[in-house]
């Protein structure tokens, strides 16, 4: 059997990394060091980057620097300053925990939630030197009482309590109205301080040809096109008019590779069976992700292999192969023939709750479909050697099987 890498291996600061990584961490490091001396007003350095682009092993590789030369070399600039790592993803924060099990330099305690990073820091007034932001586009933006969370902005709140920020954020990942992140608003909540944004551009994740990727961005931005030419050897794109049968080849592959997951969009109601909530289509059945209780992320427990994935279980994650269902929500329409949102089959009721600074219909609903198109940008885009499709709407079903028969 084919060996594979954890998600904890794939975040290792021992790992090669790219000439355009390796640039941006001695900008990022550089950036670090004028701005912990230049006080009073906090900087802020902002690293963009689509999914797969690597924004996490670089994050990795700055943070295992920082803490190194913090702890261990009273010469350095940052020798004895406090810093931490936060990322606002249950699961992701299980593999970078794991990770400071394995590095002499990192501990446990130098990652955190936001929210609990900002409460530690206002009981006891308390500031830190260098906070580092993986996936910051699940910051909160507004107030969430469920997660503890009272202020306006998690991001703003960590500012003021720190001297450098480093966070990493894809406008393409916000997927909820209480992580409403854009271009524009990020730009205003930054406008006070010192800041800089850097850009990671080369496709990591994806074993596939730029021309793939392309298609899946135009595809979630709603235009069906020919799909490119692909040598399947070297990466393994295809459509499926059955769900079943592209289960069992994801099994199949688990078996031989590992790390092979079914995951699925929302659109599916609730049919609670067991305390389980099952996703159908035609002969297949399986129950979405069941709350992760462990310390190992969900794709890589054994039993989710019979579970689906959703949005929130993969989002940061690295699959070996993606069987992706793309749910009722998304259909053809037979005017344009072009992808579209039926908002009222969202399942997520979580996604859209209302912000009291959005009161404009038309923005709150292309907000919307921004998002919707944005969960599948996310989960099309899991699969490092391959990736399976499966449409339940019939129209869309039947025009990718014929995109994918005039490619062969």
């Amino acid at each position: 059997m084919v060996s594979f890498k954890t998600a904890t291996e794939k975040l290792s600061p021992t790992l090669p990394l790219t000439p355009e990584q390796v640039q941006l961490i001695k900008q990022a490091q550089a950036f670090i060091q004028q701005h912990l001396t230049t006080g009073p007003t906090p900087a802020v350095l902002v690293i963009e980057g689509e999914a797969g682009t690597g924004k996490s092993v670089v994050l990795t590789h700055l943070f295992n620097d920082l803490q190194v030369a913090a702890r261990t070399q009273p010469a350095s600039a940052v020798y004895q300053t406090q810093n931490r790592f936060l990322v606002n993803h249950p699961e992701v924060l299980k593999v970078y925990r794991q990770l400071a099990g394995t590095q002499p330099h990192l501990l446990k305690k130098d990652f955190q939630r936001p929210t609990t990073m900002i409460n530690q820091l206002e009981k006891h007034d308390q500031q830190l030197d260098v906070v580092l932001i993986d996936e910051a586009h699940l910051l909160l933006s507004k107030p969430d009482h469920y997660n503890n969370f009272y202020h306006e902005n998690q991001l703003l709140e960590l500012i003021k309590r720190s001297q450098v920020v480093v966070l990493v954020i894809d406008f393409r990942q916000v997927l909820r109205m209480k992580s409403l992140w854009t271009p524009r608003r990020l730009q205003k909540l930054l406008a006070p301080y010192p800041h800089l944004t850097l850009r990671l551009q080369q496709q990591l994740r994806m074993q596939a040809p730029a021309s793939l990727v392309d298609w899946i961005n135009q595809f979630t931005d709603g235009k069906i096109q020919p799909l490119p030419p692909l040598n399947q050897t070297t990466y393994d794109f295809r459509i499926f008019d059955d769900a079943e049968a592209m289960r069992q080849l994801i099994v199949k592959q688990n078996q031989r590779v590992g790390l092979a997951r079914m995951l699925a969009t929302s659109g599916y109601p609730s049919t609670l069976d067991g305390g389980k909530h099952y996703i159908e289509e035609g002969a297949f059945r399986l129950p979405w992700d069941q709350y992760n209780f462990t310390s190992t992320p969900w794709a890589e427990l054994p039993a989710s292999i019979d579970e689906v994935g959703s949005i929130y279980t993969c989002q940061g994650f690295d699959l070996n192969y993606a069987g992706i269902i793309i749910g009722p929500i998304f259909y053809q329409d037979p005017q344009t023939g072009q992808l579209a949102v039926d908002l009222s089959k969202y399942t997520d009721v979580e996604a859209f709750k209302r912000r009291a600074d959005l009161t404009n219909p038309r923005e709150i609903k292309q907000l919307k479909l921004t998002m919707v198109r944005n969960a599948l940008n996310v989960i099309l885009k899991r699969g490092v050697m391959g990736t399976y499709v499966y449409a339940h709407d019939p129209r869309l079903r039947r025009t990718l099987m014929a995109l994918s028969a005039e490619r062969s």
